[in-house]
């Protein structure tokens, strides 16, 4: 057990946390409009490619990590048109989502670079050490191995919360997912409102795939993502569609995750296949003992036309 408690255990816990952290904080801003976003998977994979393939084109991460947002833009841009514009059936757009950002990401691999399957390596993203912190017995390492990226991860959250729960927009914007009806009956613009949202989710996922391409592995990988967004879709329903307990069950997962690989390493006795699992086996218990008493918004998944 000490193995498992070890202060490595934590960073790489952090670090398999945050690629989870975005995309819920994104799938948390959309479908607190209205707008059921399952699509997160997609838009993590667009903004993995995207933010390698500028990487590698220009030799800065930095570049690459405002390409691959700028990527995620679009992919929330395009689920935005097609939910709120256009009023398409939600999960069946977002789907159409994930389905294009698997499929052209790993058909663009061998355009850009020749190869199939996997980029060239490209720099990452450097960890910064954080003076004073990073002297600190024990939990010293923690603030000398997390990037710019980890960081934001948790300021991100903040900013959700605070703007969600504590400012006249979030507020607006809430009330487009309970009852866009009697939002727009009091001037509020719901359909420009769930517009901004879902774009901007595109752009939280976007970062968490370009966290794995950038931070954690310094390529790409057609469908490196391995199923983080349904992941992170998971930990914002157990969160019950609030900031603090959705990053809760982020790190939850996380730690399960960096369990598995400490499991796999210093012990023998468990099949691999089943430790890979866990985090997932994690999530679907989480689901099934806990979404029975989540509250969605009452109009998510709901398309609001003017009459």
């Amino acid at each position: 057990m000490n193995d498992l408690l070890t202060m490595a255990v934590v960073v790489s816990a952090l670090h398999l946390a945050v690629p989870l952290i975005y995309p819920a904080l994104g799938g948390l801003i959309s479908e607190r409009s209205g707008v059921m976003n399952i699509g997160l998977e997609g838009m993590m994979l667009v903004g993995a490619f995207t933010g390698t393939a500028f990487a590698y084109a220009t030799g800065s991460p930095w570049l690459g990590l405002l390409a691959a947002l700028a990527g995620g833009l679009l992919a929330g841009a395009l689920l935005a048109v097609l939910c709120v514009t256009l009023r398409a059936d939600q999960v069946v757009a977002a789907t159409a989502i994930n389905l294009l950002g698997a499929g052209l990401t790993a058909a663009f691999v061998p355009i850009v670079w020749n190869v199939d399957g996997t980029s060239p390596p490209v720099h990452k993203l450097t960890a910064w050490t954080v003076p004073l912190l990073a002297d600190l017995p024990g939990i010293g390492v923690i603030f000398s191995s997390l990037t710019a990226l980890d960081y934001g991860a948790f300021l991100a959250a903040l900013a959700v919360w605070w703007v969600l729960f504590r400012t006249d927009a979030g507020l607006r914007l809430r009330a487009c997912g309970e009852s866009p009806e009697a939002a727009d009956s009091a001037g509020v613009p719901v359909l420009r409102t769930r517009f901004l949202a879902v774009t901007m989710s595109g752009a939280f996922a976007a970062a968490g795939g370009v966290y794995l391409s950038l931070v954690s592995i310094g390529l790409f990988q057609a469908s490196m993502t391995q199923g983080r967004g349904y992941l992170a879709l998971a930990a914002m329903i157990f969160g019950k569609w609030r900031v603090w307990p959705a990053l809760l069950a982020c790190l939850l997962f996380g730690l399960a995750d960096a369990v598995q690989l400490r499991l796999q390493i210093a012990s023998t006795l468990f099949p691999s296949e089943l430790l890979l699992a866990l985090p997932y086996l994690l999530a679907l218990l989480a689901l099934a003992t806990f979404v029975g008493r989540a509250s969605a918004p009452a109009a998510v998944g709901r398309p609001f036309a003017r009459t």
